[in-house]
């Protein structure tokens, strides 16, 4: 069984992995690495370890997707700008509700329902990135509010292969997420966390579609805030489900 000790020196060593990692792989600049060690400290070390893995499994399987065919989005202007490498805000845009859900579990003296918001909102982010990376090549791309057809990569655009990468995406933080919820000691059951986190997920993504169409498009909101509100939704709806069936 894992001491406390042993929660902190692994908490340590992820978030030095992490910093590694994006170093190596050019992965963040260098306020995305401060951000990303303020974000992995705070998850690791005010909620658990695992939390940050889930975390991490976004990070780098979203960073993949990123650079994935770069050169052809780029040629179409749908490439993520910084010849994707991220920053600050997109750390804080993706990571920061986890981050909020990992305060307040430390200040309220740790919840059940934590784990859960936690992973709906890191599912959300997984699912919108890999929509927007993989789907942003296909050229059968329509507007979510109209359905009218947009070049592909526009601001709330939807396409068949980005709706699949979206489920896809919040699948695997759902397989990830369960499994380490049966490390952490998570209560949940998995019937209702599973599919939840799932569905919420892909859910949160279609939120993030419809926000950018309707209010990113017209200058109200911008890339980064649509991203934060979004992966919001996704604690949201877990919180919701929470209160009614847990």
């Amino acid at each position: 069984m894992v001491e406390l000790g042993d929660d902190l020196t692994i908490s340590l060593a992820l978030v030095s992995g992490l910093l590694v990692i994006s170093m190596t792989k050019d992965l963040l600049d260098k306020g995305g690495l401060l951000a990303a060690l303020v974000v992995g400290l705070t998850i690791s070390l005010l909620g658990h370890w695992t939390w940050l893995v889930v975390l991490m499994t976004f990070l780098i399987v979203g960073s993949l997707a990123t650079k994935w065919r770069f050169e052809e989005k780029a040629r179409i202007s749908a490439e993520e700008a910084n010849d994707g490498v991220r920053g600050w805000k997109n750390v804080l845009a993706n990571g920061g509700m986890a981050s909020i859900v990992a305060i307040g579990n430390f200040f309220i003296g740790g919840h059940e329902w934590a784990y859960f918001l936690l992973c709906s909102a890191v599912s959300v982010a997984a699912s919108d990135t890999l929509a927007s990376e993989i789907g942003s090549l296909d050229p059968r791309t329509r507007i979510i509010t109209t359905l009218e057809a947009v070049p592909a990569g526009t601001n709330g655009g939807m396409s068949p292969t980005g709706t699949l990468a979206a489920f896809y995406g919040a699948l695997l933080i759902a397989v990830v997420s369960s499994i380490l919820g049966a490390i952490n000691g998570d209560r949940t059951p998995l019937a209702i966390f599973f599919p939840a986190v799932i569905m919420f997920g892909w859910i949160g993504c279609q939120v993030d579609s419809i926000l950018g169409a309707i209010l990113e498009n017209r200058g109200f909101l911008g890339k980064h805030s649509v991203n934060f509100i979004s992966t919001l939704s996704g604690s949201l709806m877990a919180l919701f489900v929470a209160t009614r069936l847990l």
